[in-house]
Order: structure tokens, then sequence, then C-alpha cells
């Protein structure tokens, strides 16, 4: 599922677009991604193995009342969706870095979730005119609706030749 929330739309389809394409203000919706319990678990063995995420029966003693996805996994899983729609195919050249990152409310077993992103900002280089600097908040929704990430991310595009 894919929905434009803005008056922009992307105008070329992913593995045509480039910086030009990146329009301020342009807010779309993608999803969705679903997790399961062995995700959650698999994920966190290898990556994060605190209680929270690796321990059913600590977790629902813990602090969240159960088991909840680390919050790298969810970034993961934003990546996932992030690449698969809204990254060009052609001209997607880096990310310098992402701000603000924030997990409010935890990913648990069973949870849908979808990808809002808002390019924030659209400026061509100015040490390398080949290509432009996009600002795109990106936010994690569940199924409840309540933000699971937010964060804001750079990434390099090259213009269209």
């Amino acid at each position: 599922m894919t929905m434009t929330l803005s008056e922009s739309d992307f105008t070329v389809p992913i593995d045509q677009r480039y910086f030009e394409d990146y329009t301020p203000d342009a807010v779309y919706e993608y999803g969705h991604v679903s997790v399961t319990e062995k995700e959650i678990l698999d994920f966190a063995g290898q990556f994060d193995p605190q209680p929270i995420h690796v321990d059913v029966d600590w977790a629902r003693t813990g602090p969240f009342g159960g088991l909840i996805a680390s919050g790298w996994h969810t970034s993961a899983l934003l990546m996932r969706l992030f690449a698969d729609h809204y990254l060009s195919r052609v001209a997607s050249l880096a990310s310098p870095g992402i701000d603000e990152l924030r997990w409010p409310t935890p990913v648990r077993p069973g949870d849908s979730l979808r990808l809002r992103t808002t390019t924030l900002s659209a400026r061509p280089s100015k040490s390398k005119p080949d290509r432009g600097l996009v600002h795109t908040r990106g936010e994690l929704f569940n199924q409840d609706d309540q933000v699971v990430l937010s964060l804001v991310a750079m990434n390099l595009f090259a213009r269209r030749p």
C-alpha cells in the first residue's frame, strides 16, 4: 500500500527517481510489515540480547509487561520500508547520518507497522553540483496509530543527468 497524504506526489517511479523528484512538504505512507515473536527473539539474540528482548518469561515481569522488539530491530524495519518505497533505486548515493532517533512506543509481537515519510527539505549540494541533500522525517506507526519510531534522515541523491 502506498498513499500520498499531500498535494505533491512523485511524478516518476522509484527506479527513475532523482534528487529533483523529492519535493519539500510531500507526505507519503507505505506499509505494512508485521513483526513476529520469533523475529524479535532472533534479532535480539544476535544484536541486542537484553532480557526485555530475548526472555519471554522475564519480559512479562519487566517494565513493559511483555516482550518488545529492540529499537534497532524497529529501525531495521523502518529502513526496509524506506528502501523499498522511498529511496531512489538509481540516484541514492549515501546517508551522512540520522538525527532525532526516538522509540516512543515499544513494538510487540503481532504488531503491523507502516511508514510515513515527510520530505522536510531538498537542497543542491554546495560543494558537489551533481547531487543534492534531502532531509526526511520518517515515522513508523503501529496498527493503533501509535508512533513506534521517529527520525530525521539525511540522504544524498544524484541530480538528474
